[in-house]
């Protein structure tokens, strides 16, 4: 019965996101009923003491990297930086390579710190002109876009300033540039796999004759011929952030004479302490944000300025939508890892003898019944993490590996039809499920697929 309860509350938050309700709304719901079923007396100490706990602990860490990469995704937009990279890339690639085209688009943005998210918006009109003047079946469009922006950029690369790269350092003490070579062997086979699949489908259609499609929803207004900014210029900001993090990943730890940090302060006598070990990924990302989006203002103020007002408005409200949802999917999780039903559940998962292919399973799984990589992440690491931990000490196991494993499982299975990503996806791109999901399943199957790879890998060579 116990696994039952877990089981029902899991399922009814996948059906409820699935058909479009808030997860921050429902997500309590889900587990205090779990809750209940198991022992009505425990509702109320359990969602003051543990769903907010854990759900503001979440909010605490990671808001700063939501909000400065929104701002900084607003910014490239409002900069005209984005329109710019992406006419820059169509120019030197070649219209006659469409879908290559917008998979650099999507994974230079991305890399560049900006949120997947801001991506589809800023891409969709461009990719929409490209695909149509290439007569590429519109319907091909959602899976090049996800390709470029929810997998190998995301993830994989070692470095990225996405948040599913960042959770995992506040758990293993590692840093978002973890495991590098073995990132990059898993984003170059998610890349090549990926094209060679997109291509086969666009050659597939040529040769039957399907061009862009009629009677299409949603199609973007033909891109204007306004002068834009200096390719150069534009791709600057990006640069400075995946410096700038490198950069401070290595030097911040020299600034500080220990590991833990306790300072008082003055007047109160206040003391604080930090482990930078921690938090390292987290303010050496924030900075590399803060500096790039400093960097657009450097050479793009007064466009910038004159809709900055809306603009941020728009930016704050997503970024706050985004962490909300994902804390919620924390505080879940925290509240179910707590029940008697979830001992079985992790009991079955801890049965794999391999604790890299125990992790990859446990993180892809409960990111693909929560319909989020960054929640399925946290509530497999705030449950098991210490499990991971002590197993990578028992077999000898680098922790940064186990960081880049489970980074990248999270983007696996997290595509499904629930997804906010591929929802937010598809409704951008005016196209619905039965035209375009089954790419978008392809391509998750995947980067599901890249994980287990990349442990291969590691067992045959030790590459790290």
């Amino acid at each position: 019965m116990d696994l039952l309860i877990v089981i029902g509350a899991l399922l009814f938050l996948m059906a409820v996101a699935y058909r479009g309700y808030s997860v921050i709304l429902f997500a309590p719901v889900a587990a205090l009923g779990a809750v209940f079923f198991t022992d009505p007396s425990l509702v109320a100490p359990m969602f003051t003491s543990v769903f907010m706990v854990k759900m503001v602990d979440f909010i605490r860490l990671y808001f700063p990297v939501f909000l400065l990469g929104a701002i900084f995704g607003k910014v490239i937009e409002l900069s005209g930086f984005s329109k710019s990279i992406v006419a820059s890339v169509i120019k030197v690639i070649g219209r006659s390579r469409a879908m290559l085209s917008i998979v650099l688009v999507c994974a230079l943005l991305t890399y560049g710190g900006v949120s997947l998210f801001v991506v589809v918006f800023a891409v969709y009109p461009f990719a929409a002109e490209l695909f149509r003047a290439s007569n590429i079946p519109k319907r091909l469009l959602a899976g090049t876009i996800a390709l470029g922006a929810f997998t190998f950029t995301m993830d994989a690369l070692p470095g990225t300033p996405q948040i599913q790269n960042i959770i995992p350092t506040t758990f293993f003490g590692t840093t978002t540039w973890a495991a590098p070579w073995l990132g990059v062997i898993g984003a170059i086979f998610v890349f090549i796999v990926g094209m060679l699949y997109l291509e086969t489908l666009r050659r597939r259609a040529e040769k039957a004759g399907e061009g862009y499609g009629d009677n299409l929803v949603n199609e973007p207004e033909p891109i204007s011929s306004t002068t834009l900014p200096h390719p150069v210029i534009a791709i600057l900001p990006l640069v400075v952030v995946g410096v700038a993090n490198l950069i401070l990943t290595r030097t911040i730890p020299g600034w500080y004479s220990s590991s833990t940090i306790v300072s008082t302060v003055p007047g109160s006598g206040l003391q604080i302490s930090t482990e930078i070990g921690k938090v390292l990924g987290i303010w050496s990302v924030e900075a590399a944000l803060l500096l790039g989006i400093l960097t657009v203002l450097l050479f793009a103020f007064r466009p910038v300025l004159n809709k900055f007002a809306e603009g941020s408005k728009t930016a704050v409200s997503g970024a706050l939508l985004a962490a909300l949802n994902t804390a919620s999917e924390y505080g879940f999780g925290a509240v179910i890892a707590a029940l008697p039903g979830f001992l079985y559940v992790a009991k079955g998962l801890g049965a794999i003898p391999n604790p890299l292919v125990n992790e990859a399973v446990t993180v892809t799984t409960l990111a693909g019944i929560t319909g989020s990589a960054s929640g399925g992440l946290s509530i497999a690491l705030a449950a098991m993490s210490q499990q991971f931990i002590a197993a990578a000490h028992a077999a000898g196991i680098p922790l940064e590996v186990f960081a880049r494993v489970a980074s990248m499982a999270s983007g696996g299975m997290d595509t499904l039809p629930h997804n906010g990503a591929v929802i937010t996806l598809l409704a951008v791109t005016g196209l619905t499920h039965k035209q375009s999901y089954k790419d978008i399943f392809a391509i998750t199957i995947l980067k599901t697929t890249a994980v287990f790879v990349v442990i291969a890998v590691y067992y045959m060579t030790g590459i790290v």
